[in-house]
């Protein structure tokens, strides 16, 4: 792929950007980062960014979209307990305090110090170009319990944060766009009905 030319403006994902400086300054910006591993995913959502900023905001509409959260407790305004699946069966768990918040525009956490997983990361609401709906743009901080076995633990039952990340995104995607997420899973009425 060509470089750009001086004055082009790189429009990718600051963690998926060609320049190393873009993809530092991705992580730079966190308030109180937590975590040594990063993951970054983008997805274009055709709703506006205000609407999907409203959603993700009240974090008690998350489960909804987060495969792996069992649970959001709100404590205040800024703070809130996770319960998340772990593998092998368990659940792992924080409290994340918000750190930045601009309405429309960016979410940034990062959790307190008794984390199973320690955090951080944000979430942010671009406008697309050409009209396009809203870049949602996730970039997470975290160190792996049990640290590198707990990595290849997490990858191979695919609970690791980069995968969760663009399956949640996915899942909000379509949720915002359709206000259902597709599955192939049959409930438990259609399995019987099958039956009969």
């Amino acid at each position: 792929m060509a470089d750009m030319t001086p004055g082009q403006q790189d429009d990718a994902p600051p963690l998926t950007a060609k320049h190393k400086e873009e993809r530092a300054a991705a992580t730079a910006g966190l308030p109180e980062a937590t975590g040594s591993d990063v993951t970054g995913k983008t997805v274009t959502i055709n709703r506006p960014r205000q609407e999907i900023y409203d959603f993700w905001r009240d974090f008690s509409n998350l489960p909804q979209v987060m495969d792996n959260v069992v649970s959001i407790e709100k404590l205040d305004d800024r703070r809130s307990r996770w319960t998340v699946k772990a593998p092998g069966g368990g659940t792992v768990g924080w409290t994340s305090l918000v750190t930045d918040d601009r309405p429309g525009e960016l979410i940034a956490w990062t959790s307190e110090e008794d984390a199973d997983v320690p955090n951080s990361g944000r979430i942010e609401f671009r406008d697309a170009p050409g009209n396009r709906g809203t870049w949602v743009t996730a970039t997470i901080l975290y160190d792996p319990p049990a640290g590198i076995i707990g990595k290849v633990i997490a990858k191979m039952f695919q609970r690791g944060p980069h995968i969760q990340a663009r399956r949640d995104l996915r899942r909000l995607k379509q949720l915002m766009e359709t206000g259902e997420i597709a599955t192939a899973a049959r409930t438990e009425a259609q399995y019987e009905e099958e039956q009969n």
